[in-house]
């Protein structure tokens, strides 16, 4: 995937809104190294996510 095709897909992993121009966290999932991206609303509400490749769960 390319990097605009990245960026147009950046996504809130815990609620699925587009985080694109917004304060959002950017990591790697402990586990697989994934990118993870979460919308500050769910980072302060510590809302769970799932890893997508390898199901690690995290708040």
């Amino acid at each position: 995937m390319s990097e605009s095709q990245q960026k147009r897909t950046q996504k809130c992993i815990s609620c699925g809104i587009n985080i694109t121009g917004t304060n959002a966290a950017a990591f790697k999932c402990p586990d697989c190294g994934h990118q993870i991206y979460r919308c500050p609303t769910c980072r302060k509400q510590s809302n769970l996510y799932e890893c997508p490749d390898c199901g690690f769960t995290g708040p």
